[in-house]
């Protein structure tokens, strides 16, 4: 009979130990985990926390019961591995309340330590009052505060997902929030852009934003907390919540021997096997191939330390099954808004040799003359020389979960820009569009490719309008409500009669959104000028991206 131990539940450790019984019905499985619960559902934490979860027991996604009595499973709860040795094939494990240590041998070993949140290296990070989101002990420690406390006011540090679904789930508490974030920008894998309607969307909500800022201390107040930021710039509130991202958690991996990545996760082959061909190794402490790059990344979701798990166990149990790799779909409720992304953004292959191209599109999620129709901020990332698609990403009220799937599929099945184009999407009015906004992007995109039309972006306003007339094609309304402070208004269908009218230099020609833009572009270069470029995104995209988020 084969032993398989595994270190950490979970995603990767709990779905590993479940698909490992079902292959090998003989084995005997242990699961250690140093913590109280043996699978949770992390990511539904802060929704407990401001509410949305009602019952704490809908967050367990099984129990250490459950697992023995469908499984035959040994969950060992409350039990922390403190050592691997792995010449003999043996773990060490303590319980922390007798400090007893017991050793255990294994066929097989397989880590799923996950990773532990970067708490800010700062004066006064342990103060009561600041708390760090993790694990159902953390979410218990911060929903006991807010219930003893009452706290009006609350600093979160980070704005990724853990720190824009705090700062949503405590503004749903009656919060005034304030977000902390080192960049210039919150979700730091979005492009500008696209994370600009963020920053409007939060500031509409009341959410305060520090951007470009980092804590330097915290400190204790007669009625609270003092944020003292890098800019000399203090913020008083009751509580700090850090959502700073996770690193990787090695210390066994690395005491043992086994072979670390250039990212300082547990390095795997596409097997899931580590330098010691007795031990695996999934999740969140791993480092896997990025798909489009080739390259190791960390990448912390739970959807590929699910598949991470069943996978190392079929290989445990002798099948030889690669890893195909990850690409990074994600996405994110905040506030009234879904923001999601698959693959690279531009910004990433801003020191690469790849030469990239990018359309940005405002569609509506469904059919404009049905009711409810509401707009998506939708971007698009490809290969300049075969329009291969390298990434996109989506902002919108309704729809954009679809849409980023589809999207993930396309780059998953390696995909180019034309067949966007060619995909029969499903269509009705309250669905989509008869030219789905996925067709719209590959339609858009093959227009650049193709070079029907140069498209340049927002950033390049500022220069390009030294030597270019900025030229609105929108209606005289929408020029009243907000224009380029340089353009001039041609209206798009007086543009064929006023075509003597325009300046003789090259023209930067925008509308609301890009469509407009384009067509007007068209008319202008069949009527012989050929020095025309359109603003891809439009004003809209052009308002919020030069907006000051800085409070």
């Amino acid at each position: 009979m084969k032993t398989y131990i595994i270190v950490g539940g979970v995603a990767g450790g709990a779905s590993a130990a479940a698909r490992l019984r079902r292959r090998d019905e003989k084995a005997r499985i242990i699961i250690f985990e140093r913590g109280e619960y043996i699978s949770f559902a992390n990511c539904g934490l802060p929704y407990h926390i401001g509410g949305t979860i009602k019952n704490r027991k809908q967050l367990l996604v099984t129990t250490p019961e459950a697992l023995k009595s469908r499984f035959n499973i040994d969950v060992r709860t409350q039990t922390e591995v403190i050592k691997i040795l792995p010449d003999r094939k043996t773990v060490e494990t303590k319980n922390p309340d007798t400090e007893e240590t017991v050793s255990v041998s294994y066929d097989t070993l397989l880590l799923a330590p996950g990773a532990y949140p970067v708490i800010p290296p700062v004066e006064g990070s342990d103060l009561h009052g600041v708390f760090s989101l993790r694990n159902m002990n953390d979410m218990d420690r911060i929903i006991a505060f807010i219930n003893k406390h009452n706290p009006k006011t609350a600093v979160v540090a980070g704005g990724g997902f853990i720190g824009l679904e705090l700062a949503e789930n405590l503004v749903e508490l009656e919060m005034a929030v304030n977000i902390v974030q080192r960049g210039n920008q919150v979700m730091k894998h979005l492009d500008y852009e696209i994370a600009s309607v963020i920053h409007d969307h939060m500031l509409a909500k009341g959410v305060g934003l520090f951007l470009g800022d980092a804590m330097a201390a915290i400190k204790k107040q007669k009625d609270g907390l003092e944020v003292v930021l890098k800019s000399n710039r203090s913020i008083l509130c009751h509580m700090v919540l850090t959502g700073l991202g996770v690193r990787p958690e090695t210390d066994l991996a690395r005491d043992a021997g086994l072979k670390l990545g250039s990212h300082g996760g547990i390095a795997v082959n596409q097997y899931m096997q580590t330098s010691n061909p007795y031990i695996y190794a999934v999740g969140d402490a791993v480092e896997v191939k990025n798909i489009i790059t080739g390259k190791d990344v960390l990448l912390p979701l739970a959807g590929p330390a699910n598949r991470q798990g069943r996978l190392a166990a079929d290989n445990i149990c002798g099948d030889k099954k690669g890893f195909f790799g990850v690409q990074g779909t994600e996405i994110i409720k905040i506030f009234d808004l879904s923001v999601a992304r698959t693959g690279l953004a531009e910004k990433d292959f801003k020191d690469s040799n790849i030469p990239v191209g990018s359309a940005v599109i405002h569609p509506l999620n469904h059919a404009d003359y049905y009711p409810g129709a509401s707009p998506m901020t939708m971007k698009l990332v490809f290969s300049r020389d075969r329009g291969d698609l390298l990434g996109a990403q989506i902002v919108g009220t309704s729809g954009v979960d679809k849409r980023i799937d589809v999207l993930a599929t396309a780059i998953h099945g390696k995909m180019t820009v034309k067949d966007l184009t060619e995909l029969e999407l499903a269509y009705a009015p309250p669905y989509s569009s008869a030219k789905d906004p996925v067709n719209m992007l590959g339609f858009v995109s093959e227009n650049i490719l193709a070079g029907q039309v140069k498209s340049v972006y927002w950033n390049d306003v500022q220069e390009l309008s030294k030597n270019h007339a900025v030229i609105d094609v929108r209606t005289p309304a929408e020029f009243a409500s907000g224009a380029i402070n340089t353009a001039q208004n041609f209206p798009l269908d007086e543009l064929r009669s006023r075509l003597d009218s325009l300046p003789d230099k090259p023209l930067l020609v925008y509308c609301a959104a890009g469509l407009r833009g384009y067509v007007a572009c068209r008319i202008l270069k069949q009527n012989g000028f050929d020095r025309v470029v359109n603003l891809s995104g439009g004003y809209k995209t052009y308002r919020l991206a030069t907006q000051k988020w800085m409070q």
